[in-house]
């Protein structure tokens, strides 16, 4: 896949739509269109990296700044102080289906493990 054909960035250009709650100049947050709880965010970078192991050595800031950012998604809806799960899928078999880096933020009830 690559950036033209990816949904993902697609949201980023805005030539999709999507329920946007956060951006700054990395990163963008939005509702996920087929949500697992309550609260279900997708925390996505602006640049277009397919899977968490092919984030190049010099943007190793940009995944902490992921986890910031998802973070700070669960204080503003109200999830962080009872507890949030975060998901990063990789690869088929991890279960990534859209092959852009990003972050499941899920909260607002109780989250049960082994997840699947």
């Amino acid at each position: 896949m690559t950036a033209d054909d990816c949904v993902f960035c697609k949201i980023v250009a805005r030539t999709i739509p999507a329920a946007l709650v956060y951006e700054d100049d990395s990163v963008i947050a939005f509702k996920d269109i087929k949500p697992e709880a309550p609260v279900h965010l997708l925390v996505v970078p602006k640049a277009h990296i397919p899977k968490i192991g092919d984030v190049p050595e010099d943007q190793q800031a940009l995944v902490f700044h992921l986890f910031r950012t998802a973070h700070r998604m669960a204080q503003q809806f109200d999830i962080a102080e009872d507890g949030y799960r975060l998901v990063i899928n990789s690869g088929d078999n991890g279960g990534q289906t859209v092959h852009h880096l990003h972050i499941h933020v899920l909260g607002g009830r109780f989250m049960r493990w082994p997840p699947g």
